[in-house]
């Protein structure tokens, strides 16, 4: 079932994705993707397959912008039926994807656990920035007063940052996987789902946002970074990516212009500056919304 699923999704994923990104690609995508033996070697081998049994899709490549531009548009088409819903339907939105990634991480830890021992905590652990969005949707879904509007803080503002950055720069995925891997498509579906929540959260007016929010997006940030600093002390690993460098990223750059600042300066900079940076651009375009409605009122 698990694998019928994520056949017609994949094929549905590259068809648009091929069609709108160029003819070349999309006649590469049907040749050798939709062909009929071809197509179940793809489903059943390769959408599973180990790392190093087939060649890993690379950044910035084909295959690389198709998925790009197909979760681009998945999530505006997502936007597009759901951003008239009312609170109590985003709730529903926001409990329903809660449970469907809380589902996919689970399963991918164990596909994960089959190959990498249990103390390689960096291969399957969920304590980096982007696995807040399972931790925050949580808090949002099933919780109250103000663990739950921490989870709404960090939903309507940070996550988009992780979105986009791992979008852009997918490095735990498409450097090790090809494209049309379970974990290649697992991340785009669950960054793009980082993106999603910001964008409906704030068009629908779900909560309104406080510069005194900062409070509890610094704590969920802190509590993960704490956790993180601990596990990795113990398995010498790099959760959070706020112990070591992380080379050939932009990470790296960081760590090369900070030297020993590095980890308090990571830390520091993922609990505070994703929260700033969305918050003063939203405040800026409800700013813009307001001056054209006054605007349109005067000249009406």
């Amino acid at each position: 079932m698990i694998k019928a699923f994520c056949m017609i999704f994949f094929s549905t994923f590259f068809d648009i994705a091929g069609q709108i990104c160029s003819k070349k690609i999309y006649l590469w995508y049907n040749n050798s993707i939709v062909g009929d033996k071809i197509y179940r070697r793809m489903g059943s081998i390769m959408f599973f397959a180990k790392p190093g049994e087939y060649k890993a899709c690379g950044l910035f490549t084909p295959e690389h912008f198709a998925l790009i531009v197909a979760t681009f548009l998945c999530v505006g088409i997502a936007l597009q039926k759901t951003v008239h819903k009312s609170k109590e339907e985003v709730y529903k939105i926001i409990k329903n994807l809660t449970i469907i990634l809380w589902a996919l991480e689970i399963f991918k830890i164990l596909y994960t656990l089959q190959d990498v021992k249990i103390t390689n905590v960096k291969e399957w652990m969920p304590l980096y920035y982007c696995s807040l969005l399972l931790y925050a949707g949580f808090l949002s879904s099933f919780t109250r007063g103000h663990f739950r509007r921490a989870g709404d803080v960090f939903l309507a503002t940070g996550s988009i940052v992780g979105g986009l950055v791992f979008i852009l720069f997918p490095t735990t995925s498409l450097p090790t996987y090809p494209a049309f891997h379970f974990i290649s498509i697992h991340s785009f579906f669950f960054h793009g789902t980082m993106v999603y929540l910001t964008l409906l959260i704030n068009k629908t007016h779900y909560i309104e946002l406080e510069k005194k929010d900062i409070i509890y997006f610094a704590s969920l940030v802190g509590i993960i970074c704490l956790l993180a600093l601990i596990v990795n002390a113990e398995f010498n690993s790099n959760l959070m990516f706020i112990s070591k460098n992380f080379p050939n990223t932009p990470i790296e750059f960081i760590y090369d212009a900070t030297g020993r600042w590095f980890t308090p300066l990571m830390i520091l900079g993922q609990m505070f500056l994703p929260f700033y940076v969305v918050y003063g651009v939203a405040k800026k375009f409800e700013s813009i919304k307001s001056e054209r409605r006054e605007l349109a009122e005067k000249e009406a």
